[in-house]
């Protein structure tokens, strides 16, 4: 029953109900042990593991979906750090984040929304989950924070009012006008426009309350954490308490848009200095650690302005910011998630190497690398216990986070919140496998296939397109783009590591640039010929998929298909790109991918890359066509995909389309990423699994003349 239809008290108590439930771990039906969409939204999702400062605890946060409330809910977990005692310790319908240990692990802080002041606030609780009080105030609420080693301090993020403010003498008069006078570029991001941006604050915390908060940047019309995916990681207190590092990008308007140049700044407490450590560094910097002496600092680093998926390179650097030194100059990998060892000898991370992420550990004065863990699954959010142990979450293609264990050359799970769920389903196999590319070249792919797999059955084939565009096909677990439930519904699936992806070298990474409808094209049409060649697949019921880039992708090759693809899916996707250039919100991104402006006649990288716009093929679609997009994408916002169903409409193909009003740049409703899923399969059943299908017929005749 829609509330829209009851009076509006009997509305409110409604939501409020819905407010007050606690969802806890779903049922669901499960026949002949096949992943269904119903299923994929009951796993529990692992986040947040934190050990204590002993190294004898870990805390994480444990989220369940409820498809029934259309939400998600976390609560806090703990257990001893050889997986045994777990224990719940928070039970609220509230969700928790940003959990941390204070007071040498007696106590847990963590952020929850309030619901009397409708703000996120600050909840500390003792570390059995007991004495749980709410501690913070902020009147707009808590971001994300960190505590000071000494239990004094706290830095937070908080939101204040943007500045660029609008005349109040041209809208005083008006307060039902809902127009916006814009005056600059940076108006919008993500999936909302600016009124508001995060600011840090330095507050007192005596464990029972937070006061006297100042704002560390005030008068500073700037980002910290740098929206919209910035954090807690964006802060990082000395061991002493008395300074702090904090990440902004100190660009406004149209400045900001076309620049990726974030610094670390050193705050110091005393007399409220700040000093730029970074200063003279173009691109990227980000994830400060202080080393535990606090002599050093380590923080990642990208070398190139506008270039957001340039290599990382993981940096070392004396506290007053002389001495920088890259360590993984001669590691031709990206490193990830840094953390400290407690000797302060060597730094533990993860990072794409090969189609995996293993765990990693590198020598500070040597540089030497040592591999702690690789299987064919990815280790992220690497945190120590001691010099020789670290924990990490651990998901693969068949499988969501689970917190392990790590030591060198050995591996051991700690939870298993999935288990019993994963023991009901039958899961296709994930094969590595080495394609020939066009240039010579070997290319990693992932080959995936349908549970009870028969090797005398013809079986219709998916080509997955990764967005990003540099984004790796690591072994990820994905709750849309989910390869199990591909195959659990009779398809092979084929993902290459196609140009411009990390884990095989900056070389391969950044071909990419400039070069969109080029190599990595080629790449994706050499994985399709070797699925197509397997004796399993029907080579004429063979489909192409993807988001975002992917998206992308699918349009160009629907536009270029030589009959190899019978269906083509494409949600979020690029099918315009000189709009593209215009439309997107961080026009660093297509400054540098795409090579510049259109307008730049002279610019050959870029006029190669408005030439193949997909768009401008869309006379060769021969197949039929699904897009889905999000209104409030304002990454690839959605009229791309409006525009490429309606080209497809006009030029007299079988085409549907799903359009999200209340989602971005992915689906993240639970009903809505449902809905996503049955369209999404009933589609390529379509079109991929009726035996009759033969390959697509000719190109359709358009009347130039009309």
């Amino acid at each position: 029953m829609s509330t829209l239809l009851l009076p509006l008290s009997l509305a409110g108590c409604q939501k409020d109900k819905v407010a007050d439930t606690v969802i806890e771990r779903p049922e669901v039906e499960i026949n002949d042990g096949m992943l269904t969409p119903e299923i994929l939204e009951a796993f529990g999702r692992i986040g947040e593991a934190t050990p204590s400062p002993d190294g004898k605890k870990i805390i994480f946060t444990l989220t369940y979906e409820s498809i029934e409330l259309n939400k998600g809910n976390a609560e806090i977990y703990s257990m001893d750090a050889d997986g045994k005692n777990m224990t719940r310790l928070t039970k609220t319908a509230g969700s928790e984040s940003n959990i941390r240990w204070i007071e040498d692990g007696k106590k847990i802080a963590f952020l929850r929304y309030d619901k009397d002041s409708e703000t996120t606030q600050l909840f500390v609780m003792n570390a059995d989950g007991s004495g749980e009080n709410k501690v913070s105030d902020v009147k707009t609420g808590i971001n994300c924070f960190e505590i000071s080693p000494d239990g004094s301090k706290i830095v937070f993020a908080s939101s204040i009012d943007d500045f660029n403010k609008n005349d109040e003498d041209l809208f005083k008069d008006l307060p039902k006008t809902t127009g916006r006078v814009v005056d600059d570029l940076g108006y919008k991001h993500w999936d909302e426009w600016i009124t508001k941006i995060p600011h840090p604050f330095v507050a007192d915390f005596n464990g029972s309350k937070v006061e006297n908060a100042i704002d560390i940047m005030e008068g500073e019309p700037y980002e910290c954490p740098m929206l919209p995916f910035g954090g807690a990681e964006s802060f990082a207190w000395s061991p002493d308490s008395k300074t702090l590092i904090y990440v902004s990008r100190k660009q406004k308007g149209k400045d900001m848009v076309f620049s990726t140049d974030s610094n670390l700044y050193l705050y110091t407490l005393a007399d409220k200095s700040t000093k730029n450590l970074t200063e003279g560094m173009p691109g990227y910097d980000t994830d400060p650690v202080f080393s535990p002496d606090g002599k050093t600092i380590a923080w990642l680093s990208m070398p190139t302005a506008k270039y957001e998926s340039d290599k990382k390179r993981l940096m070392v650097m004396n506290v007053d910011g002389s001495d920088k030194r890259d360590l993984t100059a001669n590691w031709d990998y990206w490193p990830e998630n840094i953390a400290w060892a407690k000797d302060g000898k060597t730094i533990w991370f993860n990072g794409y190497y090969q189609g995996v992420s293993p765990v990693f550990k590198i020598d500070v004065a040597s540089s030497a690398i040592d591999t702690i863990a690789m299987e064919q699954a990815d280790f992220v959010n690497v945190a120590p216990l001691n010099d020789n142990s670290a924990i990490a979450l651990r998901h693969s293609m068949r499988t969501p986070n689970e917190i392990t264990l790590v030591k060198k050359g050995s591996v051991e799970q700690l939870t298993s919140v999935n288990s019993e769920l994963l023991e009901k389903l039958k899961m296709g196999e994930v094969k590595k496998v080495l394609v020939p590319t066009t240039d010579g070249k070997e290319m990693t792919c992932w080959e995936i296939l349908p549970p009870d797999f028969d090797p005398n059955k013809k079986y219709p084939a998916i080509l997955y397109c990764q967005g990003g565009p540099q984004q790796a096909v690591s072994q990820f677990w994905s709750y849309r783009w989910n390869f199990m439930i591909m195959a659990a519904n009779g398809y092979i699936v084929i993902a290459p590591n196609r140009r411009g992806l990390p884990g095989f070298g900056e070389e391969w990474n950044r071909q990419i640039s400039g070069d969109y409808g080029g190599q990595n094209m080629k790449d994706y049409f050499s994985a399709t010929d070797y699925i197509k060649s397997r004796p399993y697949v029907d080579e004429n019921r063979v489909g192409a998929i993807g988001a975002s880039y992917g998206g992308f992708s699918a349009y160009w090759l629907a536009g270029h298909n030589d009959g190899r693809f019978a269906a083509i899916v494409a949600h979020a996707g690029i099918f315009n790109i000189e709009a593209q250039y215009l439309e997107t919100e961080e026009m660093w991104f297509a400054d540098f991918d795409l090579g510049g402006p259109f307008w730049d006649k002279n610019n050959a990288v870029a006029q190669n890359t408005y030439a193949n716009s997909p768009h401008r093929f869309v006379n060769n679609w021969q197949c039929p066509m699904l897009i889905t997009v999000g209104e409030l994408d304002y990454r690839i916002l959605a009229s791309q995909g409006m525009q490429a169903f309606n080209a497809a409409k006009m030029h007299g193909l079988e085409a549907e389309m799903l359009v999200f009003p209340d989602e971005n740049h992915w689906v993240l409703k639970p009903q809505n990423a449902i809905l996503w899923q049955r369209v999404f399969f009933r589609f390529l059943d379509k079109y991929l699994k009726n035996p009759s299908q033969e390959a697509p017929a000719e190109t359709p005749k358009t009347d130039s003349t009309k």
